[in-house]
């Protein structure tokens, strides 16, 4: 078959990736020396990882994270109470296979949503689905599906999510019927899938934001007994990279 003819047919079957190697080696007499096997693998490789990495930014820009995070960029000390094996562990995605969850809590400005972000953004790179919201929103979508008939079909896409961050967990009281809501998703998840609780509070203090003891019980049993707990500390990661800036302009 003639090259050109065979590039138009790889392109019709949207195989780029072999278009690209194919021209490659067309351009470069060093691939003669190789065998059909190699040079075939070579462009098969080429089409993998161009597919791969496809897959990889659809999951990152479906997540909607918050912050453009990465594990690589975290700062680790034990001021801040991160522990770094404890936390490249966690970037391993061992946990999720697991259905386990994370509870990330400190004051203002320790960099939860950050941590949270680059957990989830290494989620992604090893091909777990991955969804970021702030529990408030969330709170905002769920009453809504209710009013336009969506609700059933906004549970099914949290429950089939790998990976759910509800950032600002607690940060407002649920109402009885949102707790209700909240519950329901997290049973859904329950053995299913793992959930990131970024959050202000200690834990010692959720039970009495829900209005229902009995709902509160259950929604801390889907949570917390099977969370791995991060506690961050410190200064305000905000006001540090503030005064650096300013110190930078001066």
């Amino acid at each position: 078959m003639l090259f050109q003819p065979l590039i138009e047919k790889l392109r019709d079957m949207r195989l780029y990736g072999m278009v690209s190697g194919m021209e490659e080696q067309a351009q470069n007499a060093e691939y003669k020396k190789l065998s059909f096997e190699e040079r075939l693998g070579l462009l098969v490789d080429r089409e993998w990882s161009i597919r791969q990495d496809k897959k990889l930014k659809r999951r990152i820009k479906n997540a909607r994270f918050k912050d453009k995070a990465y594990i690589e960029d975290l700062e680790f000390s034990s001021q801040r109470g991160l522990d770094r094996s404890q936390i490249l562990y966690l970037a391993q995605g061992q946990w999720i296979s697991k259905h386990l969850n994370i509870i990330i809590t400190g004051p203002t400005g320790t960099g939860k949503t950050y941590l949270a972000c680059a957990l989830g953004h290494a989620a992604c790179r090893h091909g777990f689905t991955v969804l970021y919201s702030q529990m408030p929103k969330m709170l905002r979508q769920l009453e809504a599906s209710h009013r336009d008939g969506s609700y059933d079909k906004l549970l099914t896409k949290l429950s089939k999510t790998s990976v759910l961050i509800l950032d600002d967990w607690l940060i407002d009281a649920p109402s009885f019927v949102q707790t209700k809501a909240l519950l329901e998703i997290l049973d859904d998840r329950y053995n299913k899938g793992s959930t990131i609780l970024a959050t202000q509070l200690p834990v010692a203090k959720w039970h009495p934001r829900f209005e229902d003891p009995t709902l509160a019980d259950a929604i801390m049993d889907r949570v917390v007994h099977n969370a791995y707990r991060i506690e961050l500390k410190g200064d305000s990661m905000r006001k540090k990279q503030k005064s650096l800036s300013a110190a930078r302009q001066a």
